[in-house]
């Protein structure tokens, strides 16, 4: 924990670690040399068993592999785009990738035709690494529609297919030298608020970002890992997949998210360290109302992507025994801001989202100055350090937009920091809800109506009011054996904050429309109300 008494809502750069200038495909090779036989990658399939395992020797021998074929093919800094689900050729890819000094362009496996085309040509890819299908996502047939009359595409090929995978082209094959600040990724963002915009990501910062993620969980050596966050998104293929090769732990890759049979393979495989969004614990918690598991084994639960709530915080640890870590990130920082230190104060996981990370400076600004606000004011968190990204791929405009002249990255979130330079998340800029003048927080709201019973999961909104400009609306989707009861909820409401923050809308809803990385488009919601797909009670 770092030791500081701030004046104001910045926190500087802690040197306390050093910037390594690392690479992905350099890690696996340094890894796979100082322990060739220890288990390094076991794949878990769509029902929960275990599958395929790597060691590091296999695994760094399979990459390149890999890398070598895809050397004789394309050129050093071309895009490749991966669009399958969490599967250990996907890993691979990854690592492949980085050797042959290629660029992976990420791709959401529940994409349809016109997303895909738009990630494809926006991100100006040569080829298309695809499964077949996922979930009933015919992604085949969707990939054969999205790739048509894309000028720089060159190839489509099943990932799955290694005969496919080590095919080789017309050049000899030749690794490169990659440097760490080197673009390493294309990640498109999760579109909370709109179309997501490619944001470019260094070799440096992502493996750096993943080892002081690592580090601040406590891991230790062989240790297992398991994540069911999708690979498309920095915290599968970053913080995971990278942070559980510079701890030297095996990492179970989990195809496709279940709640009973996640806890099923933390109590067979003794998982000492996993994590997941809200959505994933809310759905653990239910599962485990009406079942027992040995979760004894589990040190270290990571959860972020949206504000956790205090009530869920409670209930989490409570239930599977372990220490609790809140994470606050954004891909375009390669990607987290900040974490928990291992066991902090229940008071402190439950309301803030911890401290910044080594090595990245912090602050909150006022919206409208661009100036550093007053300790405990609420301003827009903003980010300066090794872990930003390099740009939005060809889209300076939006790249100038979010990255100041002074470096500072605008993450478009609200928050307030306290004098030890602890976070706290109170929303979106744009979700922002101005009632009458008054600046109204969603994420305040939401955590007071999660405290009530029989609320499962909220989502807060501002609705435009011609008398107020804005109106407070709640879409609930309600616990087992509870109903949405308006006047109940505007009571508990009420007891817990300003008469002004209550909600006037209610909205009953059966589930939420999520981004990949499992955050609430709000966006969506309020669009879907404004139509009239959802109704007021």
């Amino acid at each position: 924990m770092y030791d500081v008494e701030l004046t104001r809502s910045e926190f500087l750069i802690q040197d306390d670690e050093v910037i390594l200038e690392t690479t992905v495909g350099g890690l696996l090779r340094e890894v796979a040399q100082a322990v060739p036989d220890q288990l390094a990658l076991v794949e878990i399939d769509e029902t929960g068993a275990n599958g395929r395992r790597w060691t590091y020797k296999q695994l760094l021998q399979d990459a390149e592999d890999i890398a070598r074929s895809l050397t004789t093919r394309y050129e050093p800094g071309e895009r490749v785009c991966v669009w399958a689900p969490n599967i250990p050729e996907w890993v691979l890819l990854e690592y492949a990738c980085s050797l042959a000094g290629l660029t992976l362009v990420t791709a959401n496996p529940a994409y349809q035709v016109q997303e895909l085309a738009y990630v494809l040509e926006q991100s100006r890819s040569v080829a298309l690494f695809r499964t077949a299908s996922f979930r009933g996502n015919p992604m085949a047939e969707i990939a054969d529609e999205a790739v048509q009359g894309l000028p720089n595409l060159r190839d489509v090929i099943d990932i799955e297919d290694w005969d496919a995978l080590l095919a080789q082209g017309q050049k000899s094959p030749q690794l490169p030298l990659v440097s760490a600040s080197d673009p390493a990724q294309i990640q498109y963002t999760s579109g909370t608020t709109g179309f997501p915009k490619g944001a470019v990501l260094s070799h440096r910062g992502i493996t750096n970002n993943a080892r002081f993620y690592a580090e601040r969980t406590g891991a230790t050596p062989r240790a297992p890992w398991a994540t069911m966050m999708p690979l498309f998104h920095t915290a599968g293929c970053g913080m995971a997949v990278l942070g559980s090769l510079q701890s030297r732990s095996p990492l179970f890759l989990v195809k496709l998210f279940g709640p009973e049979p996640v806890l099923e393979m933390i109590e067979r495989e003794g998982i000492v360290a996993t994590g997941g969004v809200p959505t994933m614990l809310v759905a653990m918690l239910e599962v485990m109302e009406n079942r027992a598991f040995d979760l004894s084994a589990l040190e270290t639960f990571m959860s972020g992507g949206s504000m956790v709530a205090p009530d869920l915080v409670e209930k989490i640890t409570t239930a599977l025994g372990c220490t609790f870590q809140t994470v606050y990130g954004q891909t375009e920082c390669s990607p987290l801001v900040t974490q928990h230190h291992v066991g902090e104060a229940l008071a402190d996981i439950s309301t803030t989202v911890g401290q910044p990370m080594p090595q990245t400076e912090v602050s909150i600004r006022s919206t409208d100055k661009n100036s550093v606000v007053a300790i405990g004011d609420v301003g827009e968190i903003c980010v300066r350090g090794y872990c930003t990204m390099l740009e939005y791929n060809d889209n300076p405009e939006a790249t100038k937009a979010t990255i100041d002249d002074d470096g500072w990255l605008h993450t478009g979130d609200l928050g307030t920091m306290d004098a030890r330079g602890y976070v706290a998340v109170t929303g979106r800029v744009k979700e922002m809800i101005i009632r009458g003048g008054e600046n109204l927080f969603p994420a305040e709201i939401e955590n007071v109506l999660l405290t009530h019973p029989s609320v499962a999961e909220v989502a807060v909104v501002g609705l435009p009011d011609e008398k107020w400009g804005e109106v407070v609306a709640a879409f609930i989707r309600p616990a087992e054996g509870f109903d949405v009861d308006p006047e109940t909820l505007k009571t508990h409401c009420r007891a817990e904050m300003a008469a002004i923050k209550t909600p006037v809308v209610w909205s009953k809803v059966n589930s939420f429309p999520l981004t990949g990385s499992g955050k609430i488009q709000k966006f969506q919601m309020r669009d879907n109300y404004l139509s009239g797909k959802l109704r007021a009670i």
